[in-house]
């Protein structure tokens, strides 16, 4: 490989490494997360603006790649951690510990979360990538809880549980402190992943 290519891909990667920690510091900083504008972030990296859009493409593009890299220790945890998020945790502890592992995060990044699900054209947390890993995740878990139907389903419906728009309001206007969500969160899925089939006979 030639020399100056080398360099520029090198290049490439700080500049990018340089607008992430930016933007990482902007966003904790920020009262209103959504006026922070690519050039306020090109400023405090000390890049151009147009190395800032050529990394990332956009505004949401910066958001979801700052949002993965804060949430990538817990995909390490998930993926090969010991419990209870490990793989090797039985899947009805796995579920909560899953859910109260985003809580968590969500909490923790709390503004980032609000200004990632409400940019891309709609405030849905749909159509982020990341939606779709939790998902895929989650349902191939509760495949494994015997007696537990539509897990793909279900899935999303304990997902809704954790979007960050809810996240903000209970934690926000309703007041509610961290340890009584997450307790809330875990009673909420404990249910879901023991409760018994319709039609199941009684013990």
């Amino acid at each position: 490989m030639p020399e100056p290519e080398r360099k520029t891909r090198k290049d490439a990667a700080r500049n990018q490494r340089a607008v992430l920690e930016a933007a990482d510091a902007l966003f904790a900083r920020a009262q209103s997360p959504e006026d922070l504008t690519m050039a306020d972030v090109a400023a405090a990296a000390g890049v151009g603006k147009g190395t800032v859009f050529r990394a990332f493409g956009d505004r949401a593009g910066l958001l979801r790649a700052l949002y993965e890299a804060r949430l990538e220790p817990v995909r390490q945890a998930v993926e090969t951690g010991p419990a209870p998020l490990g793989p090797d945790t039985p899947p009805q502890e796995r579920v909560p510990a899953l859910l109260d592992a985003l809580l968590c995060f969500k909490l923790d990044n709390r503004r980032l979360a609000l200004a990632l699900e409400a940019s891309g054209g709609g405030t849905t947390p749909y159509q982020a990538g990341h939606y779709e890993d939790w998902h895929g995740l989650l349902r191939s878990v509760l495949e494994r809880i015997p007696g537990l139907t539509d897990p793909g389903f279900t899935a999303h419906a304990l997902l809704a549980a954790t979007r960050a728009d809810l996240v903000e309001r209970l934690a926000g206007p309703e007041g509610l402190a961290r340890e009584d969500l997450r307790a809330r969160l875990a009673r909420y899925a404990d249910r879901v992943v023991t409760a018994r089939p319709a039609d199941a006979p009684p013990e």
